[in-house]
């Protein structure tokens, strides 16, 4: 057998069926193997970034480790932005490059450039198989360690003539041989007895609750201990439903506002790191000195890594909450039962005034021109079936989409995490992928989608069931808010506009540019064109692109 045999092979052996590329020459080899291999889908894809940001979201949506090949140094180079945004949203992506051939290392061909170094920062492990017989091992330890808790990126490297080597070292697995262990239980009594010594606990839910399939756990976790549920600013899962009367929101971006959002809480409870998430550093931790702070996470890695932690519990978060689930309720006493029920209530009655809120406010506004982002958004939603598959990147307007599609389930939300954008469009290919038989609403701004505009040809190209809805501001409307914040922090006292964030001279035509990649789009500018246009890709085969033209900031 061939170096690329084992290599094929490999992914097999381990449960892969997809495959996103963006072909090139050092990478003929996996090329040539495809058609021996009609299990394996390959997506393809006109840039590599695509490639592997629509890799990292498969692996979510998916719940499978799963493969983006791109090209060599140049094209690694163009994936390193999404192969850091898969690090932190923990997703097992095995990211290859092929290499040129190693005979003439020394004599600096084309396209050559040292690889493991290059990807070594922004994945779990990085390495180049110097020969054939390396291939099985190698790629074994790669499925282990993408998959180890933390989850997250590998990368091998894949010279061409190690590739076409012979070997007689078969396929080698790690399939099987994950084990995460049980927490102790003297420290799991310590987290029930905390909730039960709790007032008003609350949990910040981590996207590992939805990943771990803890959904329902978690709910019923929340329920009974009557606790308050916030979400990281950043977060890629949905680990309760949007509208559970006890998620509370998203916390804020600046440790001061945080300990304001936390100050009223005895017990706060992290569930899969990070807890929180800064932007503008102000003194202090986020964590009041007031809370008792605990944590419940994957890896005992993360126990206290970011904060004190008081009691930490790490493992397979379901077989956990499970636990502390029944803990809680067959060791309640009835006066913290009727508290819980209590606060339960409280939450309730909050969730309900703040919806009859927006209910007014968007009432206010819907006949307002340009379009708000919210009266879009919900136009959008109350058009669309109710069961489709959210893949959000609208940046100021995340709040408005929740609100909006109100997404119920792990398996009905998904967005980019670390921050980088262009995200959504490309990871919507690989959310569609995974849930071929759903209809994917890809929310996303102009400037972001313009990171990776290319993915709607590779849309229609595999013929998926996305619709595009490209919230149309003509500005990168993000770095409007956060200057204003940088000129109040800093007190620079400045009265300037905003430099270079404008995208209107010239105006984009999404509509344009869909079309002349095979996609029907129409342009929304009323709720009722926004209804009309939902209709028409509710009715069309394959991808379309509404393009909404809202208000901006100015």
């Amino acid at each position: 057998m061939r170096g690329r045999d084992i290599f094929m092979e490999s992914l097999v052996a381990h449960g892969v069926d997809a495959i996103f590329g963006n072909p090139g020459t050092t990478e003929n080899p996996l090329l040539d193997s495809l058609a021996d291999h009609p299990e394996l889908s390959y997506y393809t894809t006109l840039h590599e970034g695509v490639a592997v940001c629509a890799a990292g979201f498969y692996a979510q949506a998916s719940g499978r480790t799963s493969v983006a090949n791109v090209h060599v140094a140049p094209g690694l180079g163009n994936a390193i932005g999404v192969m850091y945004g898969a690090l932190k949203a923990g997703s097992p992506v095995i990211v290859t490059a092929g290499q040129q051939d190693t005979r003439y290392r020394l004599r600096d061909p084309i396209l050559r450039h040292d690889l493991v170094a290059m990807a070594a920062p922004v994945t779990k492990w990085a390495v180049e198989p110097q020969n054939a017989d390396e291939m099985a091992a190698v790629m074994r330890r790669a499925f282990k360690i993408a998959n180890a808790a933390p989850k997250g990126p590998v990368f091998v490297a894949l010279p061409v003539n190690v590739m076409e080597q012979d070997t007689e070292v078969g396929v080698e697995t790690a399939v099987g041989r994950r084990h995460i262990g049980r927490p102790d239980p003297a420290e799991q009594q310590r987290m029930v007895d905390l909730l039960l010594s709790s007032r008003n606990p609350a949990f910040i839910a981590g996207d590992d609750i939805a990943s771990s399939g803890a959904n329902d756990t978690f709910t019923t976790l929340v329920e009974q201990c009557g606790a308050t549920v916030y979400l990281e600013v950043l977060h890629g899962r949905q680990p309760l439903a949007a509208n559970h009367p006890n998620y509370q929101g998203r916390l804020p971006m600046e440790a001061a506002r945080i300990r304001d959002a936390l100050a009223g809480h005895d017990v706060v409870v992290g569930i899969g790191r990070p807890a929180t998430e800064e932007v503008w550093f102000d003194p202090g931790s986020p964590i009041p000195a007031s809370v008792t702070f605990a944590q419940i996470e994957t890896t005992e890695a993360w126990l206290g890594y970011d904060f004190p932690c008081a009691v930490g519990l790490a493992g397979d978060l379901p077989v956990i909450l499970a636990a502390l689930a029944h803990g809680v309720s067959s060791q309640a006493h009835p006066e913290w039962a009727s508290a819980t029920a209590a606060r339960n209530e409280d939450l309730a009655a909050q969730h309900r005034d703040g919806s009859q809120a927006r209910a007014a406010r968007l009432d206010k506004a819907a006949s307002r021109s340009p379009m708000s982002a919210a009266v879009a958004l919900h136009a959008l939603a109350a058009a669309l079936p109710d069961d489709v598959v959210i893949v959000e990147e609208a940046i100021t307007a995340s709040l408005d989409v929740e609100r909006a599609f109100l997404p119920n389930g792990a398996d009905s939300f998904y967005a980019g995490r670390g921050g980088g954008i262009g995200q959504g469009v490309a990871g919507a290919l690989g959310v569609a992928a995974a849930k071929p038989d759903h209809t994917i609403v890809a929310v996303t701004g102009d400037g972001s989608a313009m990171y990776s505009i290319q993915a709607l040809w590779s849309a229609a190209h595999h013929s998926m069931n996305i619709v595009f809805a490209v919230m149309a501001n003509r500005e990168y409307r993000i770095l409007k808010h956060n200057l204003d914040a940088h000129r109040k922090r800093f007190d620079t006292g400045s009265d300037l506009p905003y430099p270079h964030m404008d995208l209107d001279h010239p105006a984009l035509d999404f509509v344009a540019m869909a079309t002349g990649m095979g996609v029907p789009a129409r342009r929304a500018t009323t709720p009722a064109e926004v209804a009309a246009a939902a209709d028409e890709a509710a009715h069309t085969a394959g991808p379309f692109v509404i393009e909404l033209e809202v208000a901006g900031k100015t």
